[in-house]
């Protein structure tokens, strides 16, 4: 993946500056085993592909998870790296 897609994937999932859009994209359906499948049209439109590995954060307010958020695990290392990693050289 080049700089540039990193970098504006990494804007995409960073602090927005306006209040966030909020879309109801599909239904997920959990199973008796506890698994799920993300509807293709959101794989789509995401660039989630198989073999991707999915962090799953969650939100919690009151001790209760309210919000569950997917980011792709390869964006969490960069943006670990970013805080980490000394700027400059």
């Amino acid at each position: 993946m080049s700089r540039r897609k990193d970098r504006e994937e990494a804007e995409c999932c960073a602090e927005p500056s306006v209040s966030p859009k909020y879309d109801v994209e599909g239904v997920a359906t959990v199973d008796e085993r506890g698994q799920m499948v993300l509807p293709k049209a959101i794989r789509d439109k995401a660039g989630i592909r198989p073999g991707d590995k999915l962090a799953i954060v969650t939100l919690v307010r009151d001790g209760k998870v309210c919000c569950l958020h997917l980011l792709r695990t390869d964006d969490l290392v960069h943006g670990v790296k970013d805080i980490l990693e000394p700027k400059g050289g």
